[in-house]
């Protein structure tokens, strides 16, 4: 059988695991940085590697057989920008996706964008790369002559991987302002300072790009013939490996935040940005969008506690009845843009009623920002998929089921880098991704609505709405 090597750099560490091609993990393995200060400003590229490095001798000598790994896939963080020499040597430490020093930048782009451009992506702030490349340039002018490329956090493993660091994918580009219908980078880009030479050619997520260096493959014992893939953002290829990868399919992962993205075969238009669109490998679009609500108010609220007991609990409680919103940020951005927005929890009851009641309006924001991607789409969602520490509750799951009144499927090996390993096969092996994730991806559970509690989660949605009116949140 051909293996997959699938590679997740995240802000915090590195996660490696090899699949064969019908999804069985063959051996994984994490390992965390060593950085010291704040690793949402900068990071060093070239610790990334080290990490990478050590981690990858580790996972394959404990795989045995290393000759049938067919091809490498690669995720990481989206707007992370990394300025590289013509070797590949970076000019600059990674500047992170959560680094605000590029806000000014952004409102530049933003302008520019909305003036010069008609069906580009316009939604541009600190946590775009067009905004980090420009803040490079204006604040170290003198490496200019130095400058090949400004590349994506992914493309730095895949370019140290292969020698190709001139091509990147469809999801990295979105927010460095490539127009993703026209398949080109707009002029406006030039009237920023950012020289076109600077860009790299953009290819699918999965697109093979070159083949392993010959002196990587003998330090890791790997077949010279191994194919390195263009990578995906962690958003995108959670979604990957979520299930949701065909047209009419939606994923809603929960971790520090809610995030949705789903396929369809047109571009879901939304005057208000709250819901942006990637682009599919096959050519469909990946709309989706970003709640500033998520899990972790668990943690602020619950932290330390038994989380399986307050469960237990909590499901005594259920339909609670009363309306909660767990915000814990000043505003939120999806599925409606208020920077005025607070949340709101019940005061005075037990934590096993908060708990419940929690779930709940995630389960209310969820059910909102499905009712506008239907609403924009004109489609009808039959069936979401489920990723992030939020799907590891039975609980939360029913109650977000039967609030959604719909199915929620949940998969068996959701992690980023079991994505990337998907996806290096989907652009290698097997003849698209939605072939790929039928074959590789397995299904661990199906939770269906509960009908006992429909109508009761009803009226709480109608209450919650109009407790939102009520705060001119919406």
């Amino acid at each position: 059988m051909k293996q997959f090597l699938g590679i997740d750099i995240g802000t915090q560490g590195v996660r490696v695991v090899v699949l064969n091609q019908e999804g069985n993990t063959l051996a994984a393995g994490d390992q965390a940085f060593q950085f010291s200060g704040d690793l949402r400003i900068e990071q060093d590229p070239l610790h990334w590697w080290e990490i990478l490095d050590q981690l990858l001798i580790q996972v394959l000598n404990a795989l045995g057989d290393k000759s049938k790994i067919h091809a490498i896939g690669v995720t990481s963080t989206s707007g992370t920008i990394i300025p590289i020499d013509w070797k590949g040597n970076p000019l600059h430490s990674a500047i992170m996706y959560s680094d605000q020093r590029s806000a000014e930048q952004g409102y530049r782009c933003q302008a520019l964008a909305k003036e010069r451009e008609t069906v580009g992506y316009t939604a541009f702030n600190s946590s775009s790369g067009l905004p980090k490349m420009i803040w490079f340039l204006e604040n170290f002018p003198e490496k200019r002559h130095d400058l090949y490329k400004f590349i994506h956090a992914s493309d730095f493993i895949t370019g140290t991987l292969s020698g190709n660091f001139g091509v990147t994918d469809y999801t990295n580009v979105l927010k460095s302002g490539y127009n993703l219908h026209e398949e080109v980078w707009p002029s406006y880009i030039m009237d920023l300072g950012v020289h076109l030479a600077w860009l790299q050619d953009v290819v699918p997520s999965g697109y093979p790009i070159g083949k392993i260096l010959p002196a990587w493959a003998e330090r890791y014992g790997l077949s010279p013939e191994s194919l390195v893939t263009a990578g995906m953002t962690d958003g995108c290829v959670s979604q990957v490996a979520s299930g949701a990868v065909a047209p009419g399919e939606w994923n809603t992962t929960i971790g520090t935040t809610l995030v949705i993205k789903g396929v369809s075969t047109e571009e879901i238009k939304d005057l208000s940005g709250a819901i942006y669109n990637h682009r599919h490998p096959q050519g469909y679009w990946m709309p989706g969008g970003a709640s500033n609500t998520g899990a972790d108010w668990v943690s602020h609220y619950f932290g330390g506690q038994n989380l399986k007991e307050l469960g237990e609990k909590a499901e005594a409680l259920v339909p609670t009845g009363d309306v909660a919103w767990p915000l814990l940020q000043h505003g939120e951005r999806f599925p409606f843009f208020s920077p005025q927005a607070r949340g709101f929890m019940p005061e005075g009851k037990e934590d096993a009623y908060v708990f419940a009641c929690g779930m709940e309006g995630v389960a209310y924001i969820e059910k909102m920002a499905y009712d506008r991607i239907e609403e924009l789409s004109g489609q009808k969602v039959n069936k979401v998929f489920s990723a992030g520490g939020g799907s590891n509750s039975d609980l939360w799951m029913k109650i977000r089921s039967t609030v959604l009144q719909v199915p929620i499927q949940k998969m068996a090996n959701t992690t980023g880098a079991a994505g990337a390993a998907i996806l290096a096969a989907s652009g290698t092996f097997y003849e698209d991704l939605p072939t790929a994730a039928r074959k590789m991806i397995k299904v661990e559970k199906v939770i269906e609505p509960e009908t006992r509690w429909i109508e009761k989660y009803q009226e709480g949605y109608k209450r919650f709405l109009g407790e939102l009116k009520s705060r001119n949140i919406c």
